[in-house]
């Protein structure tokens, strides 16, 4: 069994900044790329940010300059740093990875979820 458990979400005022990280655990052979969704209020999901093993990053649009991937591969973690906040940026922040159980073939594994506010 594969779990990735978020945490670090919170309520923060504009131009304010929270740091999300998602830990991968379980019979793991090895994290491909990992990365951050968003769902804000009644929108469908976006993606916000990957990194692969390698290190590579990718950005949408409007949170470049702002937001930082980033990954720790011997603790299988992947972080966000999300600085200058926006009102925008208000929705449930879901981590992702690309694994390969032990054993098994590669998935898609998400986490829970966690909820990033930002007031005006």
């Amino acid at each position: 069994q594969v779990r990735l458990v978020g945490s670090g979400g919170g309520s923060v005022q504009a131009g304010g900044s929270l740091r999300l990280s998602c830990a991968a655990s379980g019979s793991i052979y090895r994290v491909n790329a990992m990365g951050w969704y968003r769902q804000p209020p009644g929108k469908q999901r976006e993606l916000v940010a990957t990194v692969t093993r390698g290190g590579t990053t990718n950005y949408v649009d409007s949170v470049k300059g702002r937001f930082t991937i980033s990954r720790d591969n011997a603790k299988n973690t992947v972080y966000l740093q999300m600085n200058s906040l926006k009102p925008e940026d208000t929705a449930v922040y879901y981590c992702y990875a690309d694994v390969w159980p032990t054993g098994w073939p590669t998935g898609d594994y998400w986490g829970q979820g966690t909820q990033v506010t930002v007031s005006s």
